[in-house]
């Protein structure tokens, strides 16, 4: 038997991430983009857009098992002005959250819609945090500078 209750408390717990990382990402970008970091701004904004559809579809499985989705209060994120650091952080939050919500996906076992839509959100998350390692070893590789020129002149340039 599903524990609608304890199905929906969790779906709660990552709208209200998602909620937050949202908020987190779009203001990095704006961070980014006032350094002239278009590409960057552009990238977090893209990013910030993705995950509102994440947290629409978990929301929406909220209501369709009767439950009220929640505004809560978000947890501080640290807003980062050097690019470095900010990946690093990134890095540490996506691990610890793939880590959190791989933990929650027995309560949502025995319905497949939210326990699909989670895993297809895991697998997501886990290319995003792969994307991170590798421009943190690229830069590790190549060095800041080098890595931004990359960044910014955009996918055509490594062609």
């Amino acid at each position: 038997m599903v524990d609608k209750t304890e199905e929906i408390r969790v779906l709660q717990l990552v709208v209200s991430g998602l909620a937050t990382q949202i908020h987190a990402h779009r203001v990095q970008g704006l961070v980014f983009g006032s350094k002239g970091l278009a590409a960057l701004a552009d990238k977090y904004d893209a990013h910030a857009d993705e995950e509102s559809s994440w947290m629409k579809k978990f929301a929406g499985r909220i209501l369709d098992l009767g439950g009220e989705v929640k505004i809560e209060a978000a947890p501080a994120v640290e807003v980062h002005d050097d690019i470095v650091r900010y990946l690093q952080s990134e890095k540490k939050a996506s691990e610890e959250g793939i880590a959190q919500v791989t933990e929650l996906l027995p309560v949502l076992a025995q319905d497949v819609v939210a326990y699909e839509d989670m895993k297809a959100y895991l697998i997501d998350e886990d290319e995003d945090l792969q994307e991170t390692n590798q421009d943190l070893e690229l830069i590790a590789l190549i060095g800041l500078d080098n890595w931004l020129v990359q960044k910014l002149a955009g996918p055509a340039a490594v062609d």
